[in-house]
């Protein structure tokens, strides 16, 4: 994209319009100039202006700016996705960094950090951190970046993490439970009090699988049943770990270089957001996210069977779903995330409907706007708060809200454009993942994406679908 101005209509409603977090800008006409990969502007008119008239009028000042308008839609910062198994290299079988970029870009996503695991080799040293970016420069559709791992081979080891950080991870990444790849195996509470004080040299954020399985699990006879397979993995698992990991941090004394924080990924239990929210109120270390499917499904929605919603933790009760939304609401959780994490069909063992054998991740990539967006308003969760927790936090974390996250003059052109009212895509003919098993199949969701844009190049339209241009950088 050469120079383009997006005007963006007066609101029907107040959640309308375009969105800035953490900027002070009313609910009024904007219009986003873009110039090469930059914004340039963000103009607004007073809310009494012709929408049409201050477009002309706009357009009549930049003459050489294209005038691209999206009527009623939404325009904010693209959407930053912290967690995600794109897989590659090694096992593009599974997904594969085309394939994937493409189904961010088709969900507004313009940014994705990918974790350590599930490729082959897993990210836990330069050299194969070096193979990731090769991959990434090839293939992506959209920005990405990576975690490396912290291992029990490396969390003692700084010189280690600390080459790895130089070599570009944007953090690092550990399970406290096995992680289902001998490649990666999870780390010890030890090996966690040893790797914080280095992580907190480094100012890197750690991001953590809080899960201690304790393995007092009863015996179970009946492989299909969700009960039965939530009460084999308890919550107490998710609250002996974070609880674990707030004691740790409690008795560490090192000083910490502005960046390092402590990550609770895929938070499920909501039992725990008393304690987080007194962590983060006693200054701790500390941020939280949780993922679209644990605030659209519960487990009245999986029927026996269905391992299509296999995942680690479990999705649970009504109950706890709304208690994370309240916890999205005020703060506790700073962010959300897909927790992308797809597999070969036949690793979900939908023919059998065997939930202990079948493979513990969701492909919802493509599907976290409206996945999300769909029971935010009626939760209290309005346009700035939802693009908080989808860009300007993640951008944060993963240390590029210099330049990503929020619509301001001199960051990124990442831009996404969106329908709050009109229904999402979610059928198979859209779908961008290499494999179609998702829970969120045919789903009445709203929330339309109608176009991305990644540093000002437009990668994905509603109507045109994914730009075949693999222009996404490395970050």
């Amino acid at each position: 994209m050469g120079e383009t101005s997006i005007p963006i209509p007066a609101p029907a409603h107040p959640s309308h319009g375009c969105v800035t977090p953490g900027a002070s800008l009313p609910w009024t006409q904007p219009t986003v100039h873009v110039r090469g990969s930059r914004i340039v502007t963000v103009a607004t008119a007073g809310p009494d202006v012709d929408r049409v008239a201050f477009a002309r009028h706009y357009a009549a000042a930049n003459p050489r700016a294209a005038l691209l308008d999206y009527g009623g839609a939404v325009i904010g910062p693209g959407l930053i996705d912290v967690h995600v198994h794109l897989n590659e290299p090694g096992r593009e079988e599974w997904e594969g960094i085309p394939t994937g970029t493409a189904a961010a870009a088709a969900g507004g996503l313009t940014t994705l950090l990918d974790m350590p695991l599930n490729s082959e080799p897993c990210t836990n040293t330069v050299a194969d951190l070096r193979a990731k970016r090769a991959a990434i420069r090839a293939g992506a559709r959209v920005d990405v970046g990576a975690w490396g791992g912290v291992v029990p081979g490396n969390a003692r080891d700084a010189r280690a993490l600390r080459a790895l950080a130089r070599a570009g991870a944007r953090g690092f990444k550990s399970f406290l439970s096995p992680s289902g790849m001998a490649a990666f195996p999870n780390v010890s509470l030890a090996d966690v009090a040893a790797a914080i004080p280095v992580l907190k040299r480094l100012g890197a954020p750690y991001l953590l699988h809080a899960e201690l399985v304790d393995g007092d699990v009863p015996p179970g006879a009946e492989p299909r049943s969700y009960a039965e397979f939530l009460a084999r993995r308890p919550a107490r698992y998710e609250r002996a770990a974070v609880h674990a990991v707030l004691d740790i941090l409690r008795k560490d004394t090192t000083p910490a270089r502005p960046g390092f924080v402590v990550h609770f990924v895929h938070l499920v239990s909501s039992s725990l957001l008393p304690a987080l929210a007194a962590a983060k109120a006693e200054g701790l270390p500390v941020s939280v996210e949780t993922c679209p499917h644990y605030l659209l499904f519960s487990a009245d929605d999986v029927a026996d069977g269905d391992t299509r919603f296999s995942c680690m933790p479990p999705i649970r009760s009504a109950a706890n779903r709304e208690a994370l939304w309240r916890g999205l609401a005020d703060g506790t959780i700073d962010l959300l995330a897909s927790d992308h994490s797809p597999a070969p069909p036949a690793l979900k063992h939908l023919d059998s409907g065997n939930f202990r054998g079948a493979w513990g991740g969701i492909a919802g990539l493509q599907y976290g706007l409206p996945a999300s967006w769909h029971g935010a308003a009626q939760h209290g969760v309005g346009l700035p708060a939802f693009f908080r927790a989808w860009a300007a936090a993640p951008a944060r974390l993963a240390a590029l809200s210099a330049r990503k996250g929020a619509l301001r003059p001199g960051f990124d052109a990442d831009l996404v454009v969106f329908d709050p009212s009109a229904p999402a895509d979610t059928g198979a003919g859209g779908r961008q993942h290499r494999h179609k098993v998702t829970p969120y199949h045919d789903l009445q969701l709203r929330g339309r994406v109608l176009a991305t844009f990644v540093r000002g190049q437009q990668v994905f339209d509603s109507e045109k679908g994914v730009a075949q241009q693999a222009c996404g950088r490395y970050v």
